[in-house]
């Protein structure tokens, strides 16, 4: 088979089935929005430590390390690009703005579903230009961080979806009001930072750990929204 199937790409394989059921459960109505947040965070905590997972092989060949920046691309796409412009089309049906839409004539919130849905296109563009020039541009990326003693990443990376949008719709839930709109402007803003020329310092060990803390509360937090 082609491909690669040993443990330094188990997790990014994991992290994709995480965001494809996550997709597939948003999408069909089988689960709440929520759902699919849940799935994002498993998608981002499993992301989180596939490249450190990878690196504890000394001997990869050139190959299983080109393969594995591919894989975590592709996988990233799916998990922080297209999941999460998927809860916000959950969250619109959910929600009643696009039920009233799909019911023949055109209703009054056209222009306004119009709108939301050419948003969540454009973050999932976005998302993909922005891991298309991470791969493009690793070369560089490693010569600079030679020079510099520090990695920098140009635009917002597309994993910062795991902990934004699961802090979006948690204080949706505790604010007992309707952002789904709201929701959509996040993913338009993010969806800018994605293809902006922002420099983004790589976290240390200190400040990773404090991402996973806060992704934990996030977690914690949409348990308790979904079984509490």
């Amino acid at each position: 088979m082609i491909g690669v199937f040993d443990y330094t790409v188990i997790l990014t394989y994991l992290s994709t089935i995480s965001g494809v059921v996550g997709i597939i459960i948003t999408m069909t109505g089988i689960g709440h929005p929520y759902c699919g947040i849940l799935f994002l965070m498993v998608s981002g905590l499993l992301d989180g430590f596939d490249g450190k997972v990878a690196r504890t092989k000394k001997n990869r060949s050139e190959f299983e390390k080109r393969f594995g920046v591919q894989i975590d691309s592709l996988s990233d796409l799916i998990c922080f690009g297209v999941l999460p412009a998927s809860i916000g089309m959950a969250q619109l049906r959910v929600s009643g703005i696009l039920t009233e839409f799909k019911r023949g004539s055109r209703p009054d919130n056209y222009s306004l579903v119009l709108l939301l849905v050419s948003i969540a296109v454009f973050y999932v563009l976005a998302a993909l230009i922005r891991l298309a020039y991470f791969n493009a541009t690793c070369e560089e990326r490693a010569e600079e961080a030679k020079e510099k003693g520090k990695e920098y990443f140009t635009g917002l990376p597309v994993t910062t979806a795991a902990l934004v949008f699961p802090l979006t719709l948690v204080v949706h839930w505790f604010a007992k009001a309707d952002l789904t709109v709201f929701y959509f402007w996040v993913l338009f803003i993010i969806g800018i930072f994605f293809i902006s020329n922002l420099k983004v310092p790589k976290p240390n060990k200190k400040q990773f750990a404090v991402i996973i803390i806060i992704g934990l509360v996030e977690l914690i937090a949409t348990l308790f929204i979904l079984y509490g």
